[in-house]
């Protein structure tokens, strides 16, 4: 039989044909074998993807062994199926994959469909997929890369389906699922509707399962947006014949209600100011160590590290006592002063006011749904129901104002800083960095504010070592050129002027050791910032955060011996292996001897100066310190000390240019009661370690010394008082300036201009 020539050509072309076929199946084939023996990356057991916490969080540790936090890269709540309305559960199928309970993990119409379609008419992948993609962490990638994944998402899709019920997936698709910075069905629903899971209404889940495609549908930043989606959601509920016609109808017509939207604490413990701030130490820890294992460097948020500090959870309980107790107060007197002086102070400053507004949610949302802004300034003069903080019970309080003015409230609370540390050990016992985390993140412990007179006391060690002064030097008064304006000043003795924080005296000491000498002993005794090379330091104007002053202060209680503060002794891995155990840098900068005399002198500060209301405190160990306060009381400092724990204490407004006027005295009534209250609370405590030493140690060679006893230090202070030659009723006060040191007009750094006796422009004030 003899084969046309028809045939004869058809046969290489249908072989071609199969040919191809079966290559391409058997390529996707290896393909798939690939993927999953791990040749396009590892796959994860089955074990490790059942369990969301395979990725440990790293916990921090108080000194007494209080769990204090975490860092995760997901925080998650997990519910079971029966704690998860049916509602949810609907609309998640219905929206997601109406073919749910019919598949094997891949839904081969829904593929075709989003081919054919373009994803017009939804996406290809099922639940299950979506799950395994989450697991996975993938989604991102050019086409070749995606088309791998994609490979990955099937094989787990299908091991999901072989090894968990349908509603052990749903549960574990819930519980994985994110929702902005929500993880999980159980942070979502609390965060946006203050409810379980299981008590949600159709409404609800409609708007949860909407959010799933992305942020453009969160009701809060995109009502619009988010309203639409819902809407399609109950649509899709419809259709899937879940409810009737005439209620999706009815539920459409609805509104979104958003009044219970409340963030969730992701920083819940013990002080969140604190970890705030190592968390940053320690994400650059972990680029510098890697794991022996894996040879990766160490994920702060994934491997399980153990985070000893040095915080004591007693003591960080009663330095945030001591703010929630005492700034109410120092809040009143500034908000009867803003009644009278407010307009005065926000005089053409505006400009705080319009960049806080471009900062808000308000802003940025209405930015994004391309709102002209114009129209989004004009939203800001409507009034809102909102919420603000307040010193109540619960920091926040219910009110109706316009967000223009929500932010003017905000601006007008003082803020705090409070640090207490070992000056011998440099161990931080406690740190708080505001007057709530949950509302103010900024944390004021490391920020630069003008520290005022509690600078004099670095100025005045100078005049001890490098001069020889003593308590009882002499030192005079006269006439003194601030900012164009020449007034007697007062003088007297050493003692005395601490104790009083003259001005004329501070200035006088700068005249006789010179700024260079200044700069270079402040760097040596931890100041890292870069000061003003200008006479004016003198007086307090450099800008250092509180953390450092501690560290300058640590000679004192410290025997002349500096110590730098340490937040951490140890790390360990997740096995409990030490990885590194920290040790605080300790020099001498001064002699004891030096040490002790500049202790007597600040101990006059509390006896008879501007600290003198600490002796209303039942606090019974001797202690020294010394107030600050710039101009206006823009900002009020304590930083003081006993025999075993050094303590200091900030206060103030994040803008500058709101200060308090008058009726307060600075550091004495804005900053000190706090230090005052903190140490009566640490003393009275007996299951905390101090209280062993009362009294400061007199050096052997000062031992007799009469010039060092108490009785005489108070007398020098009232000598210094009788031989006062000023006009300012012996205070010391040189006046209010409102300008800060400036670089082009304060007197040169140069040791020649000694003897000037010119300050241009400062800011700092006396102590009064």
């Amino acid at each position: 039989m003899k084969h046309s020539k028809k045939d004869e050509s058809i046969k290489p072309s249908v072989k071609i044909l199969w040919r191809v076929f079966f290559g391409g199946l058997l390529f996707f084939v290896i393909l798939l074998l690939c993927a999953n023996f791990g040749l396009f990356g590892s796959m994860p057991s089955l074990q490790k993807l059942e369990n969301p916490d395979a990725d440990i969080a790293s916990e921090v540790y108080s000194s007494d062994g209080k769990l204090m936090g975490k860092y995760y890269a997901e925080n998650r709540s997990e519910v079971k199926y029966n704690e998860i309305s049916p509602n949810i559960i609907n609309a998640l199928i219905a929206t997601e994959d109406a073919r749910f309970e019919d598949h094997s993990g891949i839904d081969a119409k829904a593929i075709a469909r989003a081919v054919f379609t373009l994803g017009l008419k939804g996406g290809g992948s099922t639940i299950t997929q979506q799950l395994a993609k989450m697991m996975l962490n993938q989604g991102q990638g050019n086409i070749f890369k995606r088309s791998i994944q994609k490979l990955k998402e099937w094989i787990i899709a299908v091991k999901l389906e072989r090894n968990f019920t349908k509603e052990e997936i749903i549960t574990l698709y819930l519980n994985r699922a994110s929702w902005g910075n929500n993880y999980g069905i159980r942070n979502a629903s609390r965060t946006y509707f203050q409810k379980e899971p299981a008590d949600l209404t159709i409404n609800e889940a409609a708007v949860l399962v909407g959010m799933l495609r992305g942020f453009i549908y969160d009701p809060v930043r995109h009502p619009k947006r988010s309203l639409q989606r819902r809407n399609t959601v109950i649509d899709q509920l419809e259709d899937a014949g879940y409810i009737t016609s005439d209620s999706a109808t009815q539920l459409k017509a609805i509104p979104i209600d958003i009044s219970k939207y409340k963030k969730l604490d992701e920083n819940l413990g013990i002080a969140p100011y604190f970890r705030m701030v190592i968390g940053d130490k320690l994400k650059d820890w972990c680029k510098a160590h890697k794991n022996p294992k894996t040879k990766d460097n160490y994920d702060l948020y994934r491997d399980g590290l153990k985070i000893y500090t040095t915080i004591n959870s007693v003591m960080q309980q009663y330095a945030e006592e001591s703010v929630t107790t005492q700034m109410p107060i120092i809040q009143k007197k500034l908000n009867s002063l803003l009644k009278i002086n407010g307009n005065r102070m926000w005089k053409d400053h505006e400009n705080v006011i319009e960049a806080a507004m471009r900062m808000s949610e308000r802003w940025k949302a209405m930015k994004e749904d391309s709102v002209g802004e114009d129209e989004i300034r004009a939203s800001f003069d409507v009034p809102v129901k909102m919420k603000v903080f307040a010193w109540n019970a619960n920091h926040e309080k219910d009110t109706i104002m316009t967000p223009h003015d929500s932010i003017r409230y905000q601006k007008q609370l003082l803020q705090t800083s409070f640090v207490a540390m070992d000056p011998k050990t440099g161990e931080v016992k406690c740190w708080v960095g505001g007057i709530d985390f949950n509302w103010f993140k900024f944390d004021h412990v490391t920020d630069q504010r003008q520290v005022g007179s509690t600078f004099k006391p670095i100025l005045y060690t100078l005049a001890v070592q490098d001069a020889g002064y003593t308590p009882e030097t002499y030192i005079p008064g006269g006439p003194l050129t601030l900012d164009g304006k020449t007034i007697n000043t007062a003088g007297g003795t050493m003692a005395y002027c601490l104790a009083k924080s003259l001005n004329g005296a501070a200035w006088h000491i700068m005249s006789v050791i010179g700024v260079n000498r200044t700069l270079e002993f402040a760097k040596q005794c931890g100041i890292k910032t870069k000061l003003p090379p200008y006479p004016s330091i003198a007086l307090g104007s450099a800008e250092i955060p509180l953390l450092e002053m501690l560290q300058s202060y640590t000679m004192f209680p410290n025997k002349g011996y500096n110590t730098e503060p340490i937040f951490i002794t140890r790390i360990e891995d997740k096995n409990g292996n030490v990885l590194q155990e920290f040790e605080p840098e300790t020099k001498q900068v001064i002699s004891e001897t030096d040490a002790y005399t500049m202790i007597t002198l600040m101990k006059g500060v509390v006896r008879s100066g501007t600290a003198h209301s600490l002796n209303n405190y039942n606090i019974p160990a001797e202690k020294a310190g010394k107030t600050g306060t710039t101009n206006n009381n823009t900002d009020g400092w304590f930083i003081g000390y006993t025999p075993e724990l050094l303590a200091g204490t900030w206060v103030g407004c994040d803008d500058p240019f709101l200060r308090i006027y008058s009726g307060t005295s600075g550091g004495n009534e804005m900053a000190l009661p706090k230090w005052g209250y903190f140490m009566s609370k640490v003393y009275a405590d007996k299951t905390l370690p101090y209280g062993r030493q009362m009294v400061f140690k007199e050096p052997v060679q000062l031992i007799n010394n009469p010039i060092y006893a108490d009785e005489n230090i108070d007398k020098y202070v009232l000598e210094g008082d009788s031989t006062s030659n000023a006009n300012d009723q012996g205070n010391g006060n040189a006046g209010d300036y409102d300008e800060p040191a400036n670089d082009k007009t304060a007197a040169p750094a140069d040791d020649k201009n000694k003897k000037t006796t010119k300050v241009e422009k400062t800011k700092a004030t006396d102590d009064y």
